[in-house]
């Protein structure tokens, strides 16, 4: 008999599984698919970080590590906020967890009881509402078009925020829109959040080296919110290392007490030998980040070149990450061969099958008008897949 917990049988399935293995179909029929729906840099780990994993395992580097983190690299963390953004933290408000999306989901359900608010901007990462309600948590999201560059104003803050409200879950730079929000942009959200003593912030910072047009800030920078913020980052984006999986928190220290006991019933500490990896990247020199963000940045600029060659795609010029995210609703109602395009999850399967090429539905990430596109992939690539693309557009009508 199957029987599975009201829990797990009221989650909603990933928007992106049918286009995953519409994909896989279509690849196994021989297509030539250029995937454009990836959310992880297209380069190696760097040589160094490789080099220390192989020592930690010949140093038998193997057994359990403590819940929140080896002590070194929890030293190095805090370090690396005190040398990149200028904020102090000690050793005993950092925990280490087993990716960025554990170390969210931590903060998540250590603050969250049945009925709080969550205000969750939208567009948004497509976990995070699935995240607020397996919490018992509520989604209260905040639109924001991209006539605003996908920033949420402090008026639109201030106007979501009621007697519930627990926490403000902001993403920047953005995933799925690479939007990022300016020192003067936080500031003007940490004034409404000042009014509200009671609210929490959960930062996901995790692209946070992929920052085109600036430097780095975060809500904790202000004094005033510091004791308030939960800063969620890791290793996987700005070190090219997804699959080691290490992400981390920096929060008050009560907090990360909270974090640190409860995954310590389910997980326990992060892989050892990842944790001396990642200790090498956040401690090693930067040359090959900066590398291959200099790689983004050619390729962000190529990419945004050529969706504005293309008439009827409305763009807006994203400052980090890898990610374009066109509104294609100028396209709504025009058919192809007999099939229309109602909205962005038709629009996305359309450009797979006729283009043949992968993107995600913006729908998965609250804007029904959008679609995603990643360019962590080659200038060629990308070339030919906006080639595709312009064509396909072109040819409804």
């Amino acid at each position: 008999m199957e029987k599975l917990s009201q829990r797990l049988a009221q989650l909603p399935e990933s928007e992106t599984i049918a286009m995953s293995q519409r994909s896989r179909e279509l690849r196994e029929q021989g297509y030539d698919i250029i995937n454009l729906s990836l959310g992880e840099p297209d380069f190696p780990s760097p040589q160094h970080v490789k080099e220390a994993a192989k020592k930690a395992i010949d140093d038998n580097f193997t057994t359990y590590p403590p819940v929140p983190g080896i002590l070194e690299l929890r030293e190095a963390i805090a370090a690396k906020f005190k040398r990149d953004n200028n904020i102090d933290y000690k050793t005993s408000q950092i925990v280490v967890s087993t990716g960025g999306k554990q170390a969210l989901a931590n903060a998540i359900y250590s603050l969250i009881d049945e009925g709080d608010e969550i205000i969750i901007p939208s567009p948004y990462w497509v976990s995070y509402p699935a995240m607020a309600q397996l919490a018992d948590g509520k989604s209260v999201f905040v639109y924001a078009g991209i006539d605003q560059d996908f920033k949420i104003s402090p008026e639109q803050l201030e106007e979501a925020i009621t007697e519930k409200t627990k926490v403000l879950l902001l993403n920047s730079p953005s995933n799925p829109t690479g939007s990022v929000y300016s020192f003067e942009e936080l500031e003007g959200l940490s004034k409404v959040l000042e009014r509200h003593p009671n609210v929490f912030v959960i930062s996901d910072e995790i692209y946070e080296y992929i920052n085109y047009d600036e430097k780095h800030h975060s809500l904790a920078e202000f004094d005033s919110l510091k004791d308030r913020v939960v800063i969620v980052n890791g290793v996987s984006k700005g070190f090219a290392m997804t699959g080691w999986r290490i992400g981390y928190i920096a929060a008050p220290e009560w907090l990360a007490a909270a974090c640190s006991r409860l995954q310590g019933q389910y997980t326990s500490g992060a892989n050892s030998i990842s944790q001396k990896a990642a200790l090498a990247a956040i401690d090693g020199p930067m040359d090959y980040t900066f590398k291959m963000v200099e790689a983004f940045r050619r390729r962000k600029e190529l990419v945004v070149k050529l969706a504005r060659e293309i008439p009827g795609l409305k763009i807006n010029n994203p400052a980090g990450a890898f990610y374009l995210f066109p509104n294609v609703s100028a396209f709504f109602g025009k058919s192809y061969n007999g099939k229309t395009i109602e909205n962005a999850r038709d629009m996305s399967f359309y450009l797979l099958e006729v283009a043949h090429v992968a993107t995600v539905s913006g729908t998965a990430f609250g804007n029904k008008n959008c679609i995603r596109f990643s360019y962590a992939t080659s200038d060629e690539l990308l070339e030919e897949a906006m080639k595709r693309i312009k064509k396909a557009l072109a040819d409804l009508a």
